[in-house]
């Protein structure tokens, strides 16, 4: 089950979290890459 968080975001990040959002389909939105990008790191660290 997923559940809502809040974060606070450097202004530079989410400049470029909403360029790749619109760049390439492969995001439904923000979440979406937040959620990506949390399961590569876990995925990296777990190595």
């Amino acid at each position: 089950m997923k559940k809502p968080i809040s974060a606070t975001i450097d202004e530079e990040l989410i400049k470029w979290i909403e360029k790749e959002i619109k760049g390439k389909k492969s995001y439904r939105n923000k979440s979406h890459l937040i959620e990506i990008a949390l399961d590569n790191l876990k995925k990296e660290v777990d190595k």
